[in-house]
């Protein structure tokens, strides 16, 4: 997610008055999860009506008993314990006064029973008819109504008449050797953990209706003032979708990728796609080859500046240009750092936040046609740090600068960005100063090649950066808070 909007008004208001455990990175392929979804949107309505059948693998080593969903979309409910818009953004977000929507469960079959529970009806916890053990399959098919809420957010009726699908289906919830991670929807940063798997999607929508989405089409057919397209995508974290009646389109193909930006006014596509389509290359040859077919650019109403998912990013369609290439290629990262290689985005934020935009400073450092330097953007980062910092010590007498602790522990939009993104970014610019450009950049290639496809903890990227020169004494001055900037 790119919050650069959000916190630069923050910024000028203020200036007014746990490492998740994960599987090894590595090793062979393992067998996939997958979901086969299919989905119909009733714009009159405002709700997405699907089926998703969900095909387990047991890869835990254990024996498993029932399983967890999130139910992302009940966060939109009325009398939800948690926004899933933060303070800073309700105004931004509801463009038509505070609205709601939700996610009911209408049915769950292959299963002995299931009930919708967790800190704030964000679970579904369905119950198997027998224990699947190491390496065995279980079935269970979810049927759901996803209510839109009209807000400019990750998912929702947008003030555009876009249609935002992030997080649109129940998503099964990570898996530790401690159980399934159950995190309510935390108003601030990106509150999910998701683990990779194969998808099949299918959406039944008004005729007149464009989908950008994360996956390849396979199929489309036309009926009775309907279409019917699918898709499908491979070994991914998620799937997302934009959907709208307003959407033109422009591709632009790099490699075996084509990249198609979905805009509904004067936006400038052709600006777009051209740094998409740079910085996925960039990327590749930085870190590693990108993963997937298409990547969709959604430009599309959302309160922050952009939000990252596998194979598509939304981009705010009322940045300007500079700002839209910024959010573009800072998106575009996310697809190294969040999509291929997954980490906890709930408890250590900074991993994919600060490798995102750090990797952001360095694709404009390689490409200064663009106008932004790796001097200036340093400078920003430390400047907006150190206000942060003194801001915070005279209001609350102390500045928290940890940097691994829970998306709740957060005060709210401006000391997570200040710390998940400036103090990361800072962090990863000294780092790369110690150790040279030879073993940095070395070091984040091994790091996304034994890692791509899992959910890395923070050790993994800590072990990769400490082999190639001995920084993990730095690193850990930074995450406690120790290191004075």
């Amino acid at each position: 997610m790119n919050m650069k909007k959000t916190t630069s008004l923050l910024l000028a208001a203020l200036a007014a008055l746990f490492t998740l455990p994960t599987a090894a990175c590595g090793g062979e392929e393992e067998k996939l999860c997958s979901y086969d979804i299919s989905a119909t949107y009733s714009a009159e309505e405002r709700t997405l009506t699907g089926t998703v059948t969900f095909d387990y693998f047991n890869d835990t080593g254990s024996e498993i008993s029932d399983l967890k969903f999130n139910l992302w979309g009940n966060a939109y409910r009325e009398g939800a314990t948690y926004s899933p818009v933060s303070r800073e953004s309700q105004s931004a977000a509801y463009y038509d006064g505070t609205n709601y929507g939700g996610m009911e469960i209408t049915s769950v079959e292959g299963c002995s029973a299931w009930e919708v529970c967790g800190e704030d009806e964000n679970i579904l916890s369905v119950a198997l008819p027998a224990s699947v053990f190491p390496d065995e399959r279980a079935s269970v098919t979810i049927s759901y109504t996803l209510t839109l809420a009209k807000v400019n957010h990750r998912t929702g009726v947008t003030e555009e008449n876009c249609v935002n699908l992030g997080n649109f289906y129940p998503v099964l919830c990570a898996y530790t050797g401690e159980g399934f991670v159950q995190t309510p929807y935390y108003p601030t940063g990106d509150p999910f953990v998701s683990e990779c798997a194969d998808y099949k999607v299918t959406f039944t929508l008004p005729e007149n209706y464009i989908a950008a989405t994360s996956g390849k089409e396979t199929s489309r057919t036309a009926a009775e003032g309907k279409i019917i397209v699918s898709y499908s995508l491979e070994n991914a974290r998620d799937f997302a979708a934009v959907l709208s009646d307003g959407f033109s389109t422009e591709s632009v193909r790099t490699g075996d990728t084509t990249i198609t930006v979905y805009y509904t006014g004067d936006q400038a596509p052709a600006k777009v796609g051209e740094v998409a389509a740079a910085s996925l290359e960039y990327f590749s040859e930085k870190f590693g080859e990108y993963a997937y077919p298409t990547l969709s650019v959604a430009m599309t109403s959302l309160s922050v500046s952009g939000m990252e998912y596998p194979a598509l990013v939304m981009i705010d369609d009322d940045l300007d240009t500079s700002d839209a290439v910024y959010t573009t290629v800072h998106e575009t990262a996310h697809q190294w750092w969040y999509a291929m290689v997954g980490s906890d985005q709930v408890r250590a934020a900074w991993q994919d936040e600060g490798l995102a935009e750090y990797s952001t400073l360095c694709f404009f450092e390689s490409n200064p046609v663009y106008g932004f330097t790796r001097t200036a953007m340093l400078d920003a980062a430390t400047r907006a740090y150190r206000a942060y910092y003194s801001v915070y010590s005279q209001i609350f007498g102390e500045a928290d600068t940890t940097m691994t602790r829970s998306l709740d522990q957060f005060a709210g939009d401006y000391e997570y960005a200040n710390i998940a993104y400036n103090k990361a970014l800072i962090m990863f610019d000294a780092l790369r100063s110690a150790m040279g450009d030879d073993r940095f950049f070395g070091a984040l290639r091994n790091y996304f090649e034994r890692c791509k496809f899992t959910l890395a903890g923070e050790e993994h990227l800590i072990a990769a950066l400490d082999e190639k020169y001995d920084v993990e004494g730095m690193i850990d001055g930074f995450l406690s808070g120790k290191t004075i900037i």
